[in-house]
């Protein structure tokens, strides 16, 4: 009944949103036809095209629309994830959804009036803003009344927890304190016979019986989830359990506390119909890391493309300056330790590579890796490219070949990740980039366990906007020369 109810639900709350995003369309329409005209005639007082040269778009953008929703995971349950997260994930899917429609307009040529102006780019920008709030809106008044429902006791779903240890005691709590939820506990169900100490603390709910006694429980109750809060060890006595719950048709969950130390995010995922538990310490959101590539590929060609006169003349400067070579190629660790050849500008000497183990026991740079402020090997225009990172405009190519990214950890050289401690070694679980947090936070002014930590931070707390606030630091550094060598 529940199940079925839900999926109703699921679909009613589709339409709505589609409903919501077609009312965008509409009410960006209207701006750009009539208001802003009327507010700034200078700069949009020129025709616009009648309604009915748009209408052909609104089946395109409400296809959009639902792919990228259904594939964001927004109309899972929301009884236990925060606001924060489904406001961005529409927030994501609304200005991602503008961009695809602007590239699908311009491939599939929609229209020749369209064509010939371009579609109004404002209008574009304000379907994105609008359907975005509308859609937010609409999300914020279902959940406050989701939430004020299920307060009253209603639309909930029934709750055994099978265990009576702190982790089950622990579920209960969280149960209790959010009732918003939609959860409603109905008791325990012991493992063998109960510990005295869980009972003298007080379970927050009757024990019902133990694990022997539970398809009674399910039976005589209306149960809608169990819940196994039990150690990992026990699990193998339980299958029996696993399978009677299953010919019921009631939902099964696990709490995952296989391994109580470890931080990892934990995934289930699937392997050809087999269920996989995966554990990640590294960024999964694959939405996410596309949307980076994007910009990787975006940025670098951009980048590339403006500094083509600066990129001939620095080369230029080299080969009259000393001669030789004007890249240095150099074997780097990459991704989970994947040799690639990094380019550079040369800034040193041509026999640099051999003169390095003469220098070795000048090292600066505590940690296998090497820092020399004043290294002898480096010429006079290679100290002038070092201070202001030109030496390292031809990795921007690596940017585009995918063995780098424009911001991540930077990549070593095979002998120094030789000398890496374990916990060093996950800093190549992502992959390398030509910006970081050690880049903005001296360089090599920073030792070499704190540059470890910073990689390491990066990895932990990745977000999109954490690669903006960084690309936006490094701008400056790079500007003044801030440690650099």
């Amino acid at each position: 009944m529940l199940k079925e109810r839900a999926r109703i639900l699921t679909v009613a709350i589709v339409f709505v949103d589609l409903s919501v995003v077609a009312a965008a369309f509409f009410a960006a329409y209207h701006l750009r036809d009539r208001v802003l005209p009327a507010l700034w005639p200078e700069s949009f007082g020129g025709p616009f095209y009648p309604l009915s040269d748009y209408l052909p778009l609104l089946p395109l953008a409400l296809g959009i629309w639902a792919v990228l929703l259904l594939s964001s995971g927004t109309y899972r349950s929301h009884r236990t994830v925060p606001l924060v997260d489904e406001a961005l994930a529409v927030i994501r899917a609304a200005f991602l959804a503008a961009a695809i429609l602007t590239l699908t307009i311009f491939a599939l040529r929609l229209g020749e009036r369209l064509l010939e102006d371009q579609i109004s780019r404002t209008w574009i920008l304000l379907f994105a803003v609008l359907s975005c709030l509308f859609v937010l809106t609409e999300k914020l008044a279902i959940r406050l009344t989701s939430r004020y429902v299920r307060s009253r006791g209603l639309n909930y779903r029934s709750i055994l927890i099978v265990g009576t240890g702190p982790t089950a005691r622990g579920i209960a709590r969280s149960i209790a304190h959010h009732r918003f939820w939609g959860f409603r506990m109905i008791g325990f169900a012991s493992v063998g016979e109960p510990d005295p100490d869980d009972l003298a603390s007080g379970l927050p709910a009757p024990l019902l019986g133990r694990l022997e006694d539970i398809p009674r429980i399910v039976q005589e109750d209306p149960v809608d989830d169990v819940i196994f809060a039990v150690p990992r060890r026990q699990l193998d006595r339980m299958e029996e359990l696993f399978e009677i719950l299953q010919e019921l048709g009631i939902r099964t969950r696990f709490a995952m506390d296989l391994f109580p130390h470890v931080q990892a995010r934990v995934q289930l995922e699937e392997l050809d119909g087999l269920p996989l538990l995966t554990f990640s310490t590294t960024p999964t959101n694959q939405l996410q890391l596309f949307a980076k590539r994007l910009v990787d590929v975006g940025v670098s060609l951009l980048i590339l493309g403006l500094a083509l006169p600066l990129v001939v003349l620095v080369a230029l400067a080299i080969k009259l300056s000393s001669g030789g070579s004007v890249l240095f190629r150099q074997t780097r660790c990459g991704l989970n330790g994947r040799y690639f050849t990094l380019y550079k500008f040369r800034t040193m000497v041509r026999d640099a590579e051999s003169r390095r183990r003469d220098l070795l026991h000048l090292n600066e740079m505590a940690g296998p890796a090497f820092k020399l402020r004043r290294d002898p090997r480096v010429t006079r225009l290679g100290r002038l490219l070092r201070k202001f990172s030109l030496d390292e405009l031809p990795q921007l190519w690596n940017v585009l070949r995918g063995d780098m990214s424009l911001v991540g950890p930077r990549p070593p050289i095979p002998e120094e990740v030789a000398q890496y401690e374990r916990w060093q070694r996950r800093r190549l679980s992502m992959k390398p980039g030509l910006t970081c947090l050690w880049q903005i936070s001296g360089r090599n002014e920073v030792d070499f366990d704190r540059w470890m930590e910073l990689d390491l931070q990066y990895i932990d707390t990745w977000s999109p906007m954490l690669d903006v606030k960084i690309l936006l630091k490094t701008i400056p550094v790079v500007l003044s020369g801030r440690g650099a060598s």
